[in-house]
């Protein structure tokens, strides 16, 4: 297995330890650091995480211990593995690391082919757990989001929402008269269908928090944390655009002739304890009234 793509975080405060440990890792990884925990759980959460996390426990301000802790209970953190290198070496302070989330811990000063040996390991695992969670939650034809990952993620981003007072969007999607392009065209043809639209529709989006999910059948769903009403609006349109400009001829259609989408958008701040099926509930009514408008648009729930 080739690691040269893997990113490591190394997060101690002094700099000769920065320097220790990059020189024992950079020939085999990308490799960033951070000073302080603040600047960790940054560049944790950014657009580029990283794969594993070699994390000081001695800092001043906030030490390792509550950087772990923060960085498991942050749902876009909690799977990067976190590796503790400490010179406490007391059983009572590793086993408060491990604790805390950590996978393994390291006692100062490292020895280079200790820490090389261990990196390896866990890099090796996060992938192979990596390969297991893209295999349960994408779905087998179209390589997008299946519904177990749809649910999974509603519930979570209902809960980040809640708890930091931000506006949550989900975008219910149907294929318009899916059932008549099966029967015109064929199954096999409506499995590339499926294929085009889901490509498309993944393609509008351009955030790594946003998902795009197919729930069923001809039935898609996109999540947008963070996104208002008007902001939900105008994705729902650009995939409304995008899928009509495949062009794909559809004469199984009443309306249009080619493919097209209709779309139900539903934006709320939530409250903790709300479900998120009140979310979906209210993006289904919105795909509805789109439907029963005309199809091949889009309609918001009112909030």
């Amino acid at each position: 297995m080739h690691y040269a793509q893997a990113t490591i975080l190394v997060v101690d405060d002094a700099p000769e330890n920065l320097r220790v440990l990059t020189a024992v890792l950079k020939d085999q990884y990308r490799v960033k650091v951070a000073t302080n925990g603040e600047r960790a759980l940054a560049l944790a959460a950014g657009d580029d995480p990283p794969d594993l996390i070699l994390l000081d426990v001695v800092m001043p301000g906030m030490d390792g211990y509550e950087v772990c802790r923060r960085l498991k209970s942050d749902p876009k953190t909690t799977a990067i593995p976190v590796l503790f290198v400490s010179s406490r070496d007391e059983e009572e302070d590793e086993a408060r690391g491990l604790d805390a989330g950590g996978i393994d811990y390291i006692v100062k000063p490292v020895r280079p082919s200790i820490v090389q040996a261990r990196v390896k390991n866990h890099i090796e695992l996060k992938r192979s757990r990596d390969l297991l969670e893209r295999l349960t939650t994408v779905d087998h034809l179209t390589g997008i989001s299946n519904r177990r990952r749809y649910d999974e993620y509603l519930d979570l981003e209902c809960r980040r929402a809640a708890r930091d007072g931000e506006p949550l969007s989900l975008i219910a999607i149907d294929i318009d008269h899916f059932k008549a392009y099966n029967d015109h065209y064929g199954h096999p043809e409506g499995d590339a269908c499926l294929i085009a639209v889901a490509r498309t529709l993944a393609a509008t989006v351009t955030r790594p928090t946003d998902v795009v999910a197919r729930c069923g059948g001809e039935e898609f769903a996109c999540i947008l944390p963070g996104t208002d009403a008007g902001g939900a609006a105008q994705l729902a349109e650009q995939m409304r655009q995008a899928v009509a400009a495949l062009e794909l001829p559809h004469q199984g259609s009443p309306a249009h002739g080619c493919v097209t989408i209709s779309l139900g958008v539903a934006t709320r701040v939530l409250v903790s304890g709300q479900l998120p099926q009140l979310l979906a509930d209210a993006a289904d009514r919105a795909l509805y009234q789109a439907k029963a408008a005309g199809r091949n648009c889009f309609v918001a729930s009112a909030v």
